[in-house]
């Protein structure tokens, strides 16, 4: 794999694009949250990673769908609907209150309803998005280059989320905390998550931690390019003292998840492997340390490649 595929873009470059990008991010999925039923661990807000850019993918509203795609090349969001009609809202550097102002009269003409939370979640200060004119930076090319690094990011968790045939999430990007993750889960019931994820009620968190899991993903920050990141609730013992792991991991006792920054992946000799590794070896970590029944929970995925027609 071309280490092309791996772009360099340090945190620091694109601080103000990035927070801006978050907020964005934020009107579209609660979007698709305000529609979309509820599925375990709030799946239905999430967003994936296309060859555009990310999408909420096919929303029911009334008899029909829409989605929203936030295209990272031509840089605009456009909205689909199942009626044939489609609207477009440019991405450009102008304060989220006027992009949010915008994509109202688009749902309105379309027949979507709003948000029915319009301010952001799991940030602090709480801007609703109407009177948000602090976040107003954008860089077309810093945005792009996020979104190469989601399309590597995606390609090799989706490689390790297909080799467990237990209850796993899609590879999927959370808008409130802008990352991309993917979770397994063991089958088992989890102590309820005391909460405490800022403007976000404690009943978000128990949903979504209801369950045993290990959970990896990747998150522009924690590193001077982003960072990957793996962690499991609840934590079982020994999992902090891991070998085996790609250079440049570290366990963060701060966060409770393990690190492997962005930039120590694109400069190694093969960074799939390299990402691979750290996603397998930190699922190791807390399955063995909680007693998962692997042999029950994993699967190879070429199992059929031998086959042909």
């Amino acid at each position: 794999m071309s280490h092309d595929a791996w772009p360099a873009l340090r945190v620091d470059d694109w601080a103000p694009t990035r927070d801006t990008l978050h907020m964005i991010t934020q009107v579209v999925g609660k979007v698709r949250l305000a529609h979309a039923p509820l599925v375990n661990h709030w799946w239905n807000s999430a967003l994936y990673v296309t060859a555009r850019g990310l999408t909420t993918s096919a929303v029911p509203v009334g008899g029909g769908v829409v989605d929203l795609e936030l295209d990272l090349v031509d840089h605009e969001l456009v909205v689909r609907s199942s009626t044939g009609e489609r609207r477009r809202v440019g991405l450009r550097a102008r304060p989220v209150a006027d992009f949010y102002a915008e994509l109202l009269v688009v749902l309105d003409a379309l027949g979507i309803d709003p948000p029915r939370q319009p301010r952001p979640n799991e940030v602090d200060p709480s801007i609703p998005f109407a009177d948000d004119r602090v976040h107003f930076a954008y860089d077309p090319d810093a945005a792009h280059l996020f979104w190469r690094q989601l399309v590597s990011a995606d390609r090799v968790m989706g490689r390790f989320r297909a080799r467990f045939s237990g209850k796993v999430s899609p590879v999927h990007f959370f808008w409130g905390s802008m990352d991309l993750a993917c979770t397994r889960f063991s089958g088992r019931t989890a102590p309820q998550h005391p909460g405490g994820a800022p403007n976000c009620g404690d009943w978000v968190m128990v949903e979504g931690y209801s369950h045993e899991l290990s959970s990896c993903g990747f998150w522009p920050g924690g590193g001077e390019e982003g960072a990957f990141y793996a962690y499991a609730y609840p934590e079982p013992p020994g999992f902090q003292e891991a070998a085996g792991l790609p250079d440049g991991s570290a366990y963060s006792v701060e966060g409770g998840q393990y690190r492997l920054p962005y930039e120590a992946v694109r400069t190694a000799a093969d960074p799939d492997a390299a990402l691979m590794a750290f996603l397998q070896r930190t699922y190791e970590l807390a399955a063995d340390g909680a007693g998962w029944d692997r042999a029950a929970l994993e699967v190879d995925p070429d199992r059929w490649r031998h086959r042909s027609g």
